[in-house]
């Protein structure tokens, strides 16, 4: 396996140790819908929690959450929309990031809850 994947895999693996530690119930992980995929789904009291989490290395090109991008929101979107309709799950919905930074000397998980919006 590539590095960036294992990297990845550590990532999502802190990322719920850190929901689980703020009371959150991981429901889901590594959710595909067609070309979409989503790290996690949380739920939190009565709320659903799309989650994506973002690690890098190091954050010399910028921080991990500055790499979700438009279209990767609108995926994660869609994806979300499928899986609550598939699973007759009626709950407010809310989208994150969990930007993870991780190497030999540091490692720093940073939750961004109502990471974006939508109208």
């Amino acid at each position: 396996m590539a590095d960036h994947n294992e990297l990845g895999k550590i990532g999502e693996k802190l990322a719920a140790e850190l929901l689980r530690s703020k009371g959150y119930k991981i429901v889901a992980r590594n959710y595909f819908y067609d070309k979409a995929e989503i790290d996690i789904i949380a739920k939190k009291d009565a709320l659903m929690v799309c989650v994506e989490v973002k690690t890098r290395n190091s954050d010399f090109f910028g921080d991990p959450q500055s790499f979700v991008t438009p279209g990767k929101i609108k995926q994660m979107v869609k994806a979300m929309n499928f899986y609550l309709i598939e699973n007759d799950i009626q709950l407010e919905t809310r989208f994150d990031i969990i930007a993870v930074l991780k190497n030999n000397t540091t490692e720093q998980v940073m939750h961004y809850e109502d990471a974006f919006y939508f109208f």
